[in-house]
């Protein structure tokens, strides 16, 4: 496992799915955890953290504003140098069509899966810079490399996200503080289970994930390990990358229109 002994991290959107299972991870490799999430679900994900061991502050509010990304950054300061973030909060948006869209439905889904991202980048990297090391973690999707994995909101919004960690990657280049994104494809996280609890109901679970070559979902375990790895001094030379993790979907992206799964 990646060693994290001494550090200490900020999780975003930590209340479950893949924020708690890197919750989880990034404190059993030796990391204190600040973890931070609109639901106060996230004082159970703290509580499983510290039942194993570990350390840790949870903070229930919208990561999405500068008040709220700030207490996590106090917070982190309390178990010393902020070294880890791990910008993970965001939401589906749904599937509406082009014609059914809102400009309301838009902005909110964009705010939370973009502008968030952009606020725990920002600032993380005003504390990272000056000490000349870190790393940031942004959670992307696939859906935001190409079309044919998610509506249209969270597909821009996911893009963004990319863009957010090429642009910073750059512009604070010669820092020593890297940025890198995780593309996941079709996970079990709250935001997906309605499409694997359908598939249960149907009979038809077989079939999750049967676009991608390993013909599978992804548990949210199998994210928060990239993001660990991410984390680590293992990734020193990873900079600016989107990596997917996808089971293979994205080497070709293969679309059914009206199925996402």
């Amino acid at each position: 496992m990646a060693n994290l002994e001494g550090k200490t991290a900020i999780i975003t959107g930590a209340a479950s799915g893949i924020g708690r299972a890197a919750a989880q991870l990034f404190s059993a490799a030796g990391a204190a955890v600040v973890l931070a999430d609109v639901s106060d679900k996230v004082e159970e994900t703290l509580g499983l953290v510290t039942a194993a061991g570990g350390r840790g502050e949870a903070i229930v509010g919208d990561v999405a504003t500068e008040l709220v990304v700030n207490r996590a950054i106090a917070a982190a300061a309390k178990f010393g140098e902020l070294d880890i973030m791990f910008a993970n909060a965001g939401v589906s948006g749904g599937l509406p069509g082009l014609f059914e869209l809102t400009a309301e439905h838009w902005n909110e889904v964009l705010r939370i899966n973009t502008v968030g991202v952009f606020l725990a980048v920002q600032a993380a990297a005003k504390v990272m810079v000056p000490r000349g090391k870190g790393s940031i973690i942004c959670t992307a999707s696939v859906a935001g490399i190409r079309s044919g994995a998610g509506g249209m909101p969270y597909s821009a919004s996911k893009a963004g996200v990319i863009s957010i960690v090429q642009t910073a990657a750059n512009q604070m280049g010669g820092s020593g503080v890297r940025i890198n994104a995780v593309c996941p494809g079709l996970t079990e996280t709250g935001m997906t289970q309605i499409v694997f609890d359908r598939a249960r109901e149907r009979g038809t679970e077989g079939k999750i994930g049967q676009l991608n070559p390993l013909r599978r979902g992804a548990v949210p375990e199998e994210i928060a390990r990239v993001a660990l790895f991410l984390a680590s001094d293992d990734a020193s030379y990873v900079n600016g990358q989107a990596i997917a993790v996808d089971g293979g979907l994205s080497s070709s992206h293969p679309v059914v229109p009206g199925k996402m799964a």
